[in-house]
């Protein structure tokens, strides 16, 4: 994956600099040729005349009429009581109305102050009046009309040129900051002239060895043009695309002015390090085949220049050989942008070619071909799948376990409702698109780094983004440069890449330590590399443009990814104003709030709780309390997800809440409508294709959507596994088995499977070899799923990799024929309406029939009688002859893990062998209640109620050394965890002397 370079035909490298990594230097053209720049046109001189004329009015002329007509309109003196029950006559009446009116002067004036001393010193976005957001916003439009018709207006008034865009607190470069910050920070302007040192330091160490390398020769000027950024106009502002656009024909281009002028110091001392971040009066060179009518060419001799513009343009030519990080992404201190990593080279040596019954190929062609109606957005999330699936695994194990030890909903829990429709479709595209490997290896790489950084005393770095390749490999981009990586992680293509191979990933194991970077989140692809955006680092807002719909898609995959995701420990995720369905994902971790109003109080009191908690604990951020020696402490993210656009006052006072987010461990994602959310650090646009955009960070990604069908569906999943979401209460269908079989000697299967155990078939003859361990586990898949697996979902199983549909198909048809056909002529292996593979009824496994004569005994057949009742449980217990598949090849069923089958069974015994425990104690036969529960136990040894059965029926026995030594080996058992208490609440019951022989054996 070879890393994306500009077409342009002028190198953004000069002779003299080091080349950047992934280009190699060519000359850059440097001969200045004349071209006019801007001049005032005749409408901003009258522009500027009517500002003047309303700024006067506004300001003088409002107190002075004010003065004149009314007078002083506050009382004399001290107000007594009899004034307050004087009439309102039409004088008091006018007075109130000039108190109001000298009020909203005192504010506009205020206004105009602030904006007049922001423009003059160049401070950045002026400060913000409480309360006169549209007298400000007046103020800011009459002030920049007037000033910008001066000679030097656009060196004089930089600030404006944030307007709508960010805030200058938010994205200052940290050297440049630093530097204009007062005493009060005198250790960070320390720290970040010590970083500025070391740039320049290596930045002379490059310049001098390209400059042997090149002979020691100067580079002759070529045809380089300058730019000089212009003022705004209104509410527009001039910007690196619209330059690329104008000059070179293609927006796209920004990023190779980007590069020629990256860190070069400006006339006004301000250095380039974002590509959002440029001021009026800047000078930016521009490539050799830049065109139009704004561009400087040969200043010294341009007579439509100005002298003072000529020299700096000269000065500015001369600082071209700056050499600051050879032009990498992401290199310097406070440069924000997220580029893509470089992938390894390829290794020489061809892969060897695949043996039979291994036909892998690679994921992107296992997902080829028709989706058979799947949705192709979970498809295409891996991550998301993965912790979708893993979640609702969880919760459905969950459900089943308060079913058994409750009794809720009628033991409906025992039984999970089978999805239909979108929710059967969504089940199946994420059974096929998880990757949960990729999950593992991304939480024990992160984990790992972190405690590796913890044993060196090193803290974490800022990560803004992590890469997750094609091949396997990790990419983590730094803020900024933090020295070697520990052991096994390697420097990537610069100094703010860290990289980890996937063979190095799986070598890890697991760490006791926090999740590092917990606010990481999927948001699309790019050439075959996933990106994971780091929200809680991001310097401020996030903004996320487009239509409402496309929006939605994307912040709901993002709060289903935050949900659910297994790279995390602990986190808060507040969704305002959408999702209010979300919540069962994850009702620990998801909250909701109605507006901004509500959002803003909540987040000021934790912004300042955190910083205080920050400060008291001695942290500079919320990374350094998660690793060393105040680890535990955790720091859990806060993750604000606002999908509706606030107004520009809200913005710009969320803007001001999210100044120190980054540092604090909060992020904010913002959906906006347009693209000029004020306070935005970083901007993206999804497009109605599906593509994220962001010019500014250089991403063009395949978003990661969750679009409302696909969102309600997996919503339904995870509402499914309630034990009372639809159920009466009453038992009834709701404890069904979804498949049951004749249990008579009529019903006898032409193919019989024993799954509960050693794997074995009675029926078919023996497969061949090389096929045997396919076909066993596609038929025992499709054993544990009598409501059908989608052909994807098979292959996907069999083939984790990936596969090709010619080599599924071929399995399939060997499956098919080895399977045969019914005395009626129907195929044994047959696929439904909706394209699903099924067996037919011909074909049994021991777990349909175990489940079928518990059902019989409880609920059929054996509820109106007790002799069938025992009969018909004896022999389900008699079918279980130990785990599920207890002899499954290594490497091979690993499709198990997304099931809750491994829950279920143990769950199913224990229900016989207690319903058969309480068949014979109805009859004062211990002996055979504890054969009965001893057999259950050895499937589900972990089940409590059956220990509690069985400690009845010793005791029913009358056998006190018996029951003693049954208490002895509960006690062994139970470990340093000690016993249940609802245990020893029964043994303080039925053998109250048992805590002396604990304590003996003790």
């Amino acid at each position: 994956m070879p890393r994306r370079r500009t077409t342009s035909s002028a190198s953004s490298t000069a002779p003299s600099a080091p080349s950047a990594p992934s280009s190699s230097p060519t000359p850059r053209n440097r001969t200045p040729q004349p071209v006019r720049v801007r001049r005032r046109s005749f409408g901003d001189f009258v522009k500027a005349f009517f500002a003047f004329v309303a700024l006067a009015g506004l300001v003088a002329g409002v107190p002075v009429a004010l003065a004149l007509t009314v007078g002083w309109p506050l009382p004399g003196g001290a107000p007594s009581l009899d004034w307050l029950q004087r009439e309102i006559t039409v004088e008091t009446f006018l007075h109130i109305l000039t108190v109001i009116v000298w009020l909203a002067w005192a504010q506009f004036t205020a206004c105009v102050l602030v904006e007049v001393k922001a423009a003059l010193s160049g401070a950045g976005v002026p400060g913000r009046v409480p309360g006169s957001g549209p007298s400000q916003l007046l103020a800011r439009q009459l002030v920049a009309a007037l000033l910008l018709v001066g000679a030097t207006a656009a060196s004089l008034t930089p600030g404006l040129s944030q307007l709508g865009q960010s805030l200058e607190g938010n994205q200052r470069p940290a050297v440049a900051a630093a530097q204009q910050t007062p005493g009060l920070f005198a250790q960070q302007q320390e720290q970040a002239a010590a970083t500025a040192g070391a740039l320049a330091e290596q930045a002379g160490q490059a310049e001098q060895a390209a400059a042997q390398a090149d002979g020691g020769g100067s580079a002759a000027h070529g045809d380089t043009k300058y730019y000089r950024i212009q003022p705004p106009e209104g509410r527009h502002h001039d910007s690196l695309w619209e330059v690329a656009e104008r000059h070179l024909g293609d927006g796209r281009r920004y990023k190779e002015i980007f590069e020629l002028n990256k860190d070069r110091v400006q006339p006004d001392g301000s250095r380039l390090s974002e590509a959002s971040l440029i001021r009026p009066g800047w000078i930016m060179e521009m490539p050799g085949d830049a065109r139009g009518g704004e561009l400087v060419e040969m200043p010294d001799e341009a007579p439509n220049v100005s002298e003072q513009v000529q020299q700096q343009i000269s000065d500015y030519a001369r600082s071209g050989d700056h050499a600051q990080g050879g032009g990498h992404a992401g290199g310097g201190s406070g440069d924000a942008r997220v580029s893509l990593p470089e992938q390894r080279p390829a290794p020489a040596t061809p892969a060897p070619a695949p043996s039979a019954g291994q036909d892998h190929a690679t994921p992107a062609a296992g997902q080829a071909g028709a989706s058979f109606g799947l949705p192709e957005a979970l498809l295409a999330a891996p991550l998301l799948a993965a912790g979708l699936l893993g979640a609702l695994g969880r919760r459905r194990r969950q459900a089943l376990w308060q079913s058994a030890l409750g009794a809720v909903g009628g033991r409906r829990g025992m039984e999970p409702p089978t999805p239909t429709g979108d929710a059967q479709d969504v089940q199946d595209a994420l059974l096929v698109g998880a990757d949960p490997d990729g999950v593992r290896l991304l939480d024990r790489s992160l984990r790992g780094l972190a405690a590796s950084l913890a044993a060196e005393s090193r803290a974490l770095p800022v990560v803004y983004a992590a890469w997750m390749s094609g091949d396997g490999d990790l990419h983590l981009q730094l803020a900024q440069p933090a020295g070697k990586p520990p052991a096994p992680w390697q420097l990537g293509q610069d100094q703010t890449f860290w990289m980890l191979t996937r063979a190095d990933a799986e070598r890890y194991e697991e760490a006791e330590t926090a999740a590092p970077y917990p606010g990481l989140v999927s948001l699309g692809t790019m050439d075959d590399s996933r990106l994971l955006l780091n929200l809680e680092a991001v310097p401020g807002i996030v903004s996320l443009s487009g239509t409402e719909a496309d929006r939605a898609a994307v912040f709901a995959s993002v709060a289903a990814e935050l949900a659910t995701n297994g790279w995390s420990d602990r986190m808060t995720i507040t969704l305002v104003g959408f999702g209010d369905d979300l919540t069962p994902l994850a009702p620990n971790r998801i909250r909701h709030l109605d507006g901004f109003e509500d959002l803003f109080e909540t987040m000021s009191a934790e912004t300042r709780q955190r910083r205080g908690a920050l400060g008291a604990a001695g942290h500079d951020s919320v990374l350094t309390g998660r690793t060393g020696p105040a680890q535990h402490t955790r720091w859990a993210p806060h993750l604000v997800l606002l999908a509706a656009q606030p107004s520009d006052e809200e913005a710009l006072r969320l803007a001001e809440l999210a100044a120190d987010a980054g540092r604090l461990g909060i992020g904010y994602l913002v959906g906006t409508g347009g693209t000029d959310l004020p306070g935005a650090a970083w901007e993206m646009e999804i497009t109605g294709q599906g593509r994220l955009l962001a010019p500014l960070l250089g991403l063009e990604l395949d978003a990661q959507l969750l679009p409302v069908a696909q969102q309600r569906a997996v919503v339904e999943l995870f509402s499914d596994t309630d034990p009372e979401h639809g159920s009466d209460g009453s038992g009834g269908s709701g404890n069904r088995p979804p498949f049951l079989v004749d249990v008579s000697e009529q019903g006898r299967p032409a193919v019989y499977a024993r799954l509960v155990g050693t794997y074995e078939i009675i029926g078919l003859d023996a497969p061949d070899g090389d096929r045997s361990a396919q076909l066993h586990e596609a038929l025992a898949l499709l054993l544990l799923h009598r409501e059908g697996v989608h052909p994807r979902v098979l292959s996907s199983a069999l083939w984790p990799r990936g596969v090709t549909e010619d080599v599924r198909d071929a399995l399939l048809d060997r499956l098919r024929t080895w399977l045969g056909t019914d005395p009626d002529g129907g195929a044994r292996l047959r696929t439904d309406a909706t394209g699903r593979l099924t067996l037919a009824r011909s074909v049994v496994s021991d777990l349909d029939v175990l489940r079928s004569l518990y059902y019989e005994a409880t609920q059929g057949r054996g509820a109106g009688s007790r002799q069938v009742r025992g009969r018909l449980l004896t022999d389900a217990l008699v079918l279980v002859r130990g785990p599920l598949l207890a002899d499954r090849p290594e490497g091979r069923y690993r499709w198990l893990t997304h099931e809750i089958i491994d829950a279920q069974l143990p769950l199913l015994v224990a229900d016989t062998g207690l319903a058969l425990c309480e068949f014979h104690l109805e009859r004062d036969r211990a002996e055979k209640a504890i054969e009965a529960l001893n057999a259950a136990l050895r499937t589900a040894p972990a089940d409590e109620r059956l220990w509690h059965e069985l400690l009845r029926a010793t005791h029913a026995t009358d056998d006190t050394d018996r029951l003693r030594a049954l208490a002895a080996d509960l006690i062994g058992r139970s470990g340093a965890r000690g016993l249940p208490p609802r245990t020893e609440a029964l043994l303080d019951e039925l053998l109250p002397t048992w805590r002396d022989g604990a304590a003996a054996a003790g």
